[in-house]
């Protein structure tokens, strides 16, 4: 009988156990994966914790992670046994076999393994929306990044360097300077013990960024607004240290006519044609080396309470992937 991890209650990494399941055959529009791969992300500790709630209780965590297809559902085209896929909105992926629904997979191409194909959906089509949709950066502007050398950092930092901008990023200790220059930060930040609102300030002269990424949320607010100049965008996409809380709208005013969103990677997949464009993005600058999808971290399924209790306490770099 396949394993999974499952969540009877809301709590910290222990509430987390490693159980038999039974996975039914796929649904109409659905596939069966055998997973080689399984992505883990901060969105599942959210998650496990209740922060974000689950449709119900007992449920999987994840959202990522890539295999080969086992059986395909009643009307399901483009798919096969035998296909590798790799899927970062799907869930339930805390598993080794997991049933989807097919407008949530895309193929993985030939020059992309499984652990970097797991590694790379969530994060990699993030850092998309991110940079190519959410504010579409251009040569020569000057972005913030907080959380260089997380997840989804260490990526976006490289494809920003890669699209032409000047790249500050933040990180939390003196040890993951060196990570953040090397995947693209021009200027690197210890955002706990800098003012960095005042460092962005000296950096640019006085004028600030066009766009400042905020995946940090409490500790980071609202001091990256401060960041900015006039007409900037603030993109909070994730609560690292906490939501934000109590948004003032009229500090967008004040402080230069700003813009602010909260977009999420799960509105952007919704539309099958969308998710298709930015996957085909993420693969293209994955194959020719301009993004390289740092797996720093590789644990069994069993042991995911252990993996959310180093992500949760800022424990990691890069990307961590779990195997069956």
């Amino acid at each position: 009988m396949p394993k999974a991890i499952r969540i009877h209650e809301y709590g910290g990494p222990e509430v987390m156990r490693y159980e038999d399941v039974a996975v039914g055959d796929p649904g109409p529009g659905q596939i069966r994966v055998r997973q080689s791969a399984i992505g883990v992300n901060f969105i599942d500790i959210y998650f496990r914790s209740g922060l974000y709630k689950a449709p119900q209780l007992p449920f999987t965590p994840g959202n990522e992670g890539a295999g080969k297809v086992v059986a395909v559902g009643e009307g399901v085209t483009g798919f096969s046994p035998g296909d590798r896929v790799a899927y970062g909105s799907a869930s339930g992926t805390y598993a080794e076999e997991v049933v989807i629904d097919a407008k949530s997979v895309v193929r993985l191409p030939d020059g992309i393994d499984d652990d970097t194909g797991a590694a790379m959906m969530l994060k990699g089509l993030t850092t998309q929306y991110l940079l190519r949709r959410t504010y579409k950066v251009q040569p020569g502007d000057t972005i913030l990044f907080h959380a260089a050398a997380g997840g989804v950092g260490l990526i976006a930092t490289q494809w920003a360097k890669h699209l032409g901008a000047t790249v500050i990023g933040t990180v939390g200790s003196p040890d993951k300077v060196a990570l953040a220059r090397e995947h693209g930060c021009d200027h690197v930040i210890l955002y706990r013990d800098e003012d960095f609102a005042a460092r962005v300030k000296e950096i640019t002269g006085g004028k600030g960024c066009q766009v400042v990424y905020d995946g940090v949320g409490q500790a980071t607010f609202p001091a990256s607004l401060d960041c900015l100049r006039p007409f900037g965008y603030f993109v909070n996409f994730g609560s690292a240290s906490g939501p934000v809380t109590q948004f003032d709208i009229n500090l967008l005013a004040q402080k230069g006519s700003l813009y602010a969103t909260r977009p999420t990677l799960f509105t952007h997949t919704a539309d099958r044609a969308v998710l298709e464009e930015m996957a085909a993005d993420l693969f293209e600058v994955v194959r020719s080396g301009a993004v390289k999808i740092p797996v720093h971290t590789r644990a069994k399924l069993a042991d995911a309470p252990k993996v959310h209790a180093d992500l949760a306490g800022r424990q990691t770099t890069g990307a961590t992937v779990m195997h069956p």
